[in-house]
């Protein structure tokens, strides 16, 4: 499988210190299979950060995803685990308890899903807030157009990603 992730630079060498914490499925390297969606990445990151807007690829074996020996997360589509997942990692202020579903402790080596783009921001926070039930949450996910997202979050997860070159935007 070829994975995508746009950046201000080319990573000649993933490091997970770097990664931001608090993202959809916690601190992890990000990538995708689509390659449009990892340039407009790139466009924003260089818009942002400076630096030269980049995708950079990665070839990692389909065998993985059934392995046995990392622990992996899949969501194949938005639903009531994937958004109460996303926004216990993106909670700033919550306190780790080992009973949330989150992946602030990298329990998860990769999780796969779909990412929680902006549109769903006002829509989570709504739920989070109480202004709308978990049922009217994932009906209005159904109407959102939603990309993919694969995230690396542990060392050995991270050593299974071959680099195969750089697209510069």
């Amino acid at each position: 499988m070829i994975l995508f992730h746009g950046s201000n630079v080319n990573i000649q060498q993933i490091e997970l210190l770097k990664c931001k914490p608090y993202k959809d499925f916690g601190k992890g390297f990000y990538l995708t299979t689509i390659l449009e969606q990892a340039k407009r990445m790139a466009l924003r990151t260089a818009r942002m950060f400076g630096g030269t807007p980049c995708v950079n690829k990665y070839f990692v074996d389909d065998a993985v995803f059934s392995s046995e020996k990392l622990n992996i997360k899949l969501f194949e589509n938005p639903c009531e685990e994937w958004a109460k997942f996303v926004i216990a990692n993106r909670n700033y202020n919550r306190i780790d308890t080992p009973q949330e579903d989150n992946n602030s402790d990298n329990r998860y080596d990769i999780v796969i899903g779909p990412i929680a783009n902006d549109d769903l921001a006002l829509l989570f926070r709504q739920f989070t807030d109480g202004l709308i039930s978990v049922e009217t949450l994932i009906k209005e996910m159904k109407f959102k157009k939603l990309t993919n997202q694969c995230s690396f979050h542990t060392e050995r997860a991270i050593a299974l990603l071959k680099k195969d070159g750089v697209e510069y935007v």
